[in-house]
């Protein structure tokens, strides 16, 4: 059977954190989709499409990884695309038990499990609000996201 995962997110943008999972995991998956979470009740500061361009540029070369955009709850995304785990990167105690939470809900809801993989330490302080806010006041991002060119062209 095809191990098929969802890596979930709005990766407003997509980090090197992210990569970092995506790294670690892909050595387990037959398959890893990067769904790229439309939350309609939040306001995006990259445009969905940057955003979508830039995963995609950096993983042109890999034909394991797909991306994605959804708009509905992320297990009855899991159901559309038949994964049958969900991926999440943890960079501290905090980002554990804010996600066991989802992951346990989100397993009462469908079976589907969550796979945990612990950011490498190098990227570990990379946070998506963090390079927005970098961003959002004229700092350079360059260092904490890759393609980076792509969301601000």
């Amino acid at each position: 059977m095809k191990k098929t995962a969802l890596f979930p997110g709005s990766f407003d943008p997509f980090t090197k954190g992210h990569e970092s999972v995506i790294r670690k995991a892909i050595h387990l998956f037959d398959e890893i989709i990067i769904g790229v979470g439309v939350n309609t009740s939040k306001q995006a500061y990259f445009e969905l499409d940057k955003r979508l361009q830039q995963i995609r540029a950096i993983y042109e070369d890999q034909p394991r990884i797909k991306v994605m955009t959804f708009h509905k709850l992320t297990v009855e995304f899991c159901k559309d695309v038949d994964a049958q785990f969900i991926l999440r990167g943890l960079r501290d105690t905090k980002d554990f038990e804010y996600e066991k939470a989802i992951a346990q809900m989100n397993f009462n809801l469908s079976g589907v499990e969550t796979v945990f993989f612990m950011t490498d330490p190098a990227v570990a302080p990379i946070s998506a609000t963090i390079i927005r806010e970098i961003s959002k006041n004229g700092g350079m991002i360059d260092a904490f996201v890759t393609k980076s060119s792509i969301l601000v062209s």
